[in-house]
């Protein structure tokens, strides 16, 4: 097998040699096998080349006028890492190039040179820089993906999407994340980056939805001074800040009918124009987008274009509701509540179990933000050292739920009640419908429903009291809970 068959003919070599005569045969011998050869006849020269141009592999003499190879070899190791170092020398400096192999060195061959031992040598470093390379990918890979599950959970559904990010991130595909508002989209888009080839490039956000129709294309796409009345200097665009990174379109049906057609434009031919200007500007942005409805219905109905939803759906990512994936919500749950009670220097003795089945048994309208807030307002009104339960959870329901009783303690003639007289008085209306709701669940058991609520045996009688709430609907009798008769 010729050695043409193991290299690639763009790899670059630097060969550092003060004998004129054996750079020059070692050059033709590379040359001849396809590489593109530089020359330094001592360290300090090679020193100065790398800094105008970084080679692939580096063939370096261990015995050289000035500073020796092993010194010049450390110099290149800390400031090129990446670039693989082959030792040439001399019988007798074996023993000195081992101890260089020892801070970096990749190989070392000996004088005089075999030319298909050269060539094989250099083959097999360069298998060594793909191999470490493929790993290092494949580390980040896996961080990435550990990152995902760290951040929504490890269910089967997440490691389904996880797999897909996986396999999209590394192509050019525009992909168009799908999923309810608060599901974690954004999240999504971000590891598709991190993944993949402009990861090194911004990773720049815009919420669709949240600017006005007559601004959308001078944010989008920028404008010239002087384009419209406030327009006093030149503004780049979310286009031309995305350049070689990533545009994540946020709420992409929000946008307007006008603007679609513009965007089309842009992804079709990698170009934008600032309003204002006679000069397109060249952009290379990976795009994302992301939805929270379905743009199909959309589509019929006349308000997003076709075209540019088949551009966009290239691949399809569905982020799963919480509700879909229960599993998550137990680690979700502690998760945010960590990082709360660092947030407040405030410590929780965890969740109590009946809490966590609370938080289960919900149906999570907001995903997976609603629970984030839920865990951060039960932390935050929880007693220190004390276990979050039922009681510290407030639910959009609940508050729907209680807003007739609310209005309804609300007096029809206010005028001689203060904000804190009715605020106090709504307070408790609240107050008794949950205590009265676990004597309910807890079957009158007053001791098992003050540790639920997370009070004191004797502040539960107190209040039962003062809300004069019936706790004789359940009586004992034999040691069993039988409810009262009517």
């Amino acid at each position: 097998m010729t050695a043409e068959k193991h290299i690639s003919p763009a790899r670059k070599m630097l060969v550092v040699d003060d004998d004129s005569d054996f750079r020059w045969a070692i050059t033709n011998v590379l040359q001849g096998a396809g590489y593109m050869v530089a020359q330094a006849q001592d360290g300090d020269e090679a020193l100065s080349l790398l800094e105008k141009n970084i080679p692939d592999m580096i063939l370096l003499d261990y015995r050289m006028p000035g500073q020796n190879g092993q010194r010049v070899a450390e110099v290149m190791r800390r400031r090129f890492p990446a670039i693989p170092i082959i030792m040439i020398s001399a019988y007798a400096d074996v023993k000195s190039v081992v101890k260089a192999i020892k801070v970096g060195v990749h190989d070392y061959i000996t004088k005089p040179i075999d030319n298909s031992a050269l060539l094989f040598t250099i083959q097999r470093a360069f298998e060594k820089k793909n191999l470490v390379q493929e790993i290092e990918h494949l580390r980040k890979v896996i961080s990435e993906r550990d990152s995902l599950y760290k951040l929504m959970g490890k269910s089967d559904q997440i490691k389904k999407l996880a797999n897909l990010v996986e396999k999209v991130a590394p192509t050019l595909f525009t992909v168009l994340i799908e999923g309810e508002s608060g599901t974690g989209k954004e999240l999504v888009a971000r590891a598709i980056h991190d993944m993949s080839m402009v990861k090194k490039g911004p990773f720049v956000a815009v919420d669709c939805g949240a600017i006005p129709e007559t601004l959308i294309e001078s944010e989008l796409f920028g404008y010239m001074k002087g384009a419209f009345t406030g327009a006093y200097t030149d503004k780049p665009g979310q286009f031309e800040l995305a350049n070689k990174g990533t545009l994540f379109l946020d709420e992409i049906g929000n946008l307007p009918y006008q603007a679609q057609q513009k965007i089309l434009r842009a992804m079709q031919e990698r170009c934008i124009q600032r309003l204002g200007s006679k000069k397109a500007k060249s952009v290379q942005v990976r795009i994302i987008a992301a939805t929270n409805q379905p743009l199909e219905k959309d589509i019929e109905s006349g308000k997003f274009r076709p075209d540019l939803y088949f551009r966009l759906k290239e691949f399809a990512v569905k982020v799963p509701a919480l509700r879909e994936r229960k599993e998550d919500i137990s680690y979700l749950a502690y998760r945010f509540m960590n990082e709360v009670q660092q947030e407040l220097k405030k410590k929780c003795q965890g969740i109590s179990k009946v809490a966590l089945q609370s938080l289960a048994s919900y149906p999570w309208p907001g995903n997976v933000r609603e629970l984030r807030n839920v865990i951060r307002q039960a932390v935050l009104i929880s007693e220190e050292n004390v276990s979050i339960k039922p009681i510290h959870f407030i639910f959009n329901s609940n508050i729907i739920h209680c807003t007739s009783e609310i209005k309804a303690s609300i007096p029809d003639n206010d005028a001689g009640k203060t904000l804190s007289e009715i605020v106090k008085s709504i307070s408790q209306t609240v107050e008794k419908k949950i205590i009265t709701q676990m004597l309910n669940e807890t079957k009158g058991n007053k001791t098992a429903a003050s540790r639920r609520l997370g009070i004191d045996y004797k502040t539960l009688l107190r209040k039962i009291k003062r809300y004069q709430i019936n706790s004789g609907q359940w009586t004992v009798v034999s040691g069993q809970l039988l409810a009262a008769k009517k």
